[in-house]
């Protein structure tokens, strides 16, 4: 097990324990925006962290009160078409890079996770928030249909739901959060800290081989035509009974 130990900049720390990684944002005074240098930022740290072999979970978290307002709007408002299409695909290769990530990130949700911050929720494999935590794609409120964030967020709670946020632009609490499958469960603000940590311990312990492919497999197969899905979903069985983490743990059951 590595030592512990922080890597930092100043929009996001990373500090990793063992088999656990947590990166925070760190721009409190401006609702963790997700800035172009925050998003670089955070997908310097989160690539950086997917190379470390020890590193078996990722948790993202965010300092202050607001877990993520969404985009800089004031990145928003500058007349360049250019400018913007880059920074939606600076958003789409992070919210990709989440999802291709070896390792599962959890999002501890604190706060608000508004807009883009909904949708980097979203992205991530699993995530639990505060009791107190609200959740909303707003950008219909200031005229603009957040399309960009209706791909992660379609694919987390399905179409319905989506479009009913995406249209109506409504906040909803964290409890409707976790019924429409957006986060996997709530907790009283104190014991969120302790409900993460739980949640990423139970994932360090199992094989690491098996859940990063386990992952990958997963996340091909939700988006793929049924017969596909059973494909892909087929070989990667067949390649997961080819490691030993596997081979040893079907012996040892067989075993008992």
């Amino acid at each position: 097990m590595n030592a512990r130990h922080s890597l930092a900049n100043d929009l996001v720390l990373c500090d990793i324990e063992g088999p656990i990684a947590r990166l925070t944002l760190n721009d409190p005074d401006r609702a963790n925006v997700l800035s172009a240098a925050t998003m670089s930022a955070l997908r310097e740290q989160l690539d950086a962290v997917a190379l470390d072999p020890q590193v078996r979970v990722i948790v993202l978290t965010a300092a202050g009160r607001i877990f993520c307002a969404g985009h800089d709007l004031a990145e928003l408002t500058e007349e360049s078409a250019p400018r913007h299409a880059a920074l939606f695909e600076q958003c789409a290769e992070l919210m990709l890079a989440v999802g291709a990530c070896r390792a599962p990130v959890i999002a501890q949700v604190q706060g608000a996770a508004v807009a883009a911050g909904c949708q980097l929720v979203a992205s991530c494999d699993l995530a639990y928030a505060a009791e107190t935590a609200k959740f909303a794609v707003s950008g219909i409120n200031l005229g603009l249909f957040c399309s960009t964030l209706g791909v992660a967020l379609g694919r987390s709670v399905g179409r319905k739901a989506a479009m009913e946020l995406l249209l109506t632009g409504r906040t909803i609490d964290a409890r409707r959060a976790a019924e429409l499958g957006l986060i996997n469960g709530v907790a009283p603000a104190a014991e969120l800290g302790r409900v993460v940590e739980e949640a990423a311990r139970t994932i360090a312990g199992k094989a690491p081989d098996a859940v990063a492919l386990g992952k990958a497999a997963f996340r091909r197969q939700i988006e793929a035509p049924l017969a596909d899905a059973y494909e892909i979903a087929s070989r990667a069985m067949v390649e997961n009974l080819t490691l030993a983490s596997a081979q040893d743990g079907i012996r040892g059951f067989l075993e008992r």
